[in-house]
């Protein structure tokens, strides 16, 4: 069994070690002794072995699709059509291309998994395909308890999450005449198999979601699934009911536009529903807390945000550096990066009388890409026509806008430094507010007072 790389013949040749192939093997093994299929050839398994097998931790569609894949490989060049069942050199192959293969092995997977013709697709199926792939990688990790602490559940919106995913990720497509995919008006368009393949290649979460889809759902050489920086660990207080404004579909593309050494972790520093409406409140959980992202929802269900690389800090000077980026969830999802044209990358200032108090990022004062105004609910987006620090569009449903709904989440591990920070008074950080009150005969009621720090 363990040689079965060996009798595909020569067009195609096993990817897998040696270990590796032997699970697969057993794999098959147990597929094609499917006691419910009586009429299939022990070399070979039914959809319905595949689909027993899987059970429910995959949506059927998928599960047909990629048994449709398989059955599709062709590795004589003589075939006139799929066979009726898979053999086990159909499988080893299959397997192969879409777990260790090249974007062009994967490419052909693909392909074979969209439609049983040879030649180009239409741009309308690749989208279904890429719909079936984002809702199958929900499911699976939902129903393998892989949420690492997120919800599965669709948020709420004007569009579903897998739909807006998806939507992201067939606009990375380039067509024949190096255009964008960008919305319904190509979904008649061809798609060939160098497109595909070029896809695959600039656009990685469509293998990575492939592989997820497999090694979860069938429950197949899962120890080189690595998911701590697909789905980041979602820390809270505990004991504190909270519902975060991001669902898993959100927090995995944020997550993936991350520095690697931060994707693994996030702790949640400040939620207006938990910690109130209040200005004082937002800066003293969030800064000297490190990297972090914000993000807030607004009255028209726009979901959007940005990412500071550094720590917040209160002053009336910029800070931050070209690592930072703002985003959109909802209606669509994108990042936007630093264009280089200034270096207007994170604002935080408060108590000041001739300059902006509140939170920004990007473009300047009073014209910012993302504006959290000092009156807390109130904000501003103005990009006309785009935002000149990240190239960002207006991220809100209005320019000028209203929300109940913020977070902000640390990303990453905290170092000792932030972490003794984090746990002071934000009088700690403020001499000026300590001779006020001190002037004024009243006492520092929090003095020798600290919260836990949310992170504890």
């Amino acid at each position: 069994m363990g040689n079965s790389g060996s009798r595909v013949g020569q067009s195609f040749c096993s990817r897998f070690l040696p270990e590796e192939q032997a699970e697969i093997d057993r794999l098959f093994d147990a597929l094609s002794s499917d006691k419910n299929s009586p009429n299939v050839s022990s070399k070979s398994f039914s959809l319905k072995a595949l689909q027993n097998h899987v059970g429910e931790a995959v949506p059927l569609e998928m599960v047909t699709r990629l048994y449709d894949g398989m059955r599709r490989v062709d590795l004589t060049g003589k075939a006139k059509g799929p066979s009726e069942n898979v053999s086990q050199e159909q499988f080893t192959a299959s397997m192969s291309h879409l777990l260790k293969g090249n974007s062009e092995e994967k490419s052909l997977m693909i392909m074979k998994m969209i439609s049983a013709t040879e030649g180009p697709v239409k741009a309308r199926e690749v989208q279904k395909f890429t719909e079936d792939l984002v809702g199958s990688v929900v499911h699976v990790l939902s129903h393998r308890q892989e949420l690492r602490g997120w919800t599965g559940k669709e948020a709420p919106g004007p569009a579903p999450r897998v739909q807006v995913l998806a939507a992201q990720l067939l606009s990375e497509m380039k067509l024949q005449d190096g255009k964008r995919f960008l919305g319904p008006q190509w979904l008649d368009c061809d798609c060939d198999r160098a497109m595909i393949e070029d896809w695959v290649f600039r656009v990685p979460h469509v293998a990575i979601f492939l592989s997820v889809v497999i090694h979860k759902g069938f429950l197949v050489l899962c120890s080189s699934l690595d998911l701590t920086t697909l789905v980041p660990e979602r820390q809270v207080d505990q004991g504190r009911g909270f519902e975060s404004i991001l669902d898993i579909l959100s927090v995995m593309y944020i997550n993936a536009h991350l520095p690697r050494e931060q994707r693994h972790c996030w702790r949640l520093l400040f939620s207006s529903e938990l910690h109130g409406h209040s200005f004082s409140q937002l800066c003293g959980h969030i800064t000297h807390r490190g990297p972090c992202v914000a993000v807030l929802e607004d009255h028209d269900k726009h979901v959007f945000g940005g990412f500071a690389s550094c720590s917040w800090e209160v002053k009336p000077q910029f800070q931050g550096d070209d690592r930072c980026f703002l985003f959109s969830i909802c209606p669509s999802m994108a990042v936007y990066t630093h264009t280089g044209y200034n270096d207007h990358y994170m604002y935080l200032n408060h108590g000041q009388q001739t300059i902006p108090n509140g939170l920004g990022m990007g473009g300047q004062h009073n014209y910012f890409g993302l504006w959290v105004d000092v009156d807390f609910g109130k904000g501003h987006s103005r990009a006309k026509p785009t935002c000149t620090t990240y190239n960002s569009p207006q991220l809100s449903a209005q320019e000028n806008f209203q929300f109940d709904k913020m977070e902000v989440w640390a990303v990453g591990d905290p170092s000792e430094e932030q972490l003794a920070k984090g746990n002071k008074s934000i009088l700690d950080a403020d001499p000026e507010a300590q001779a006020l009150l001190e002037i004024s005969g009243r006492s520092r009621h929090s003095e020798g007072l600290r919260e836990i720090p949310d992170d504890e």
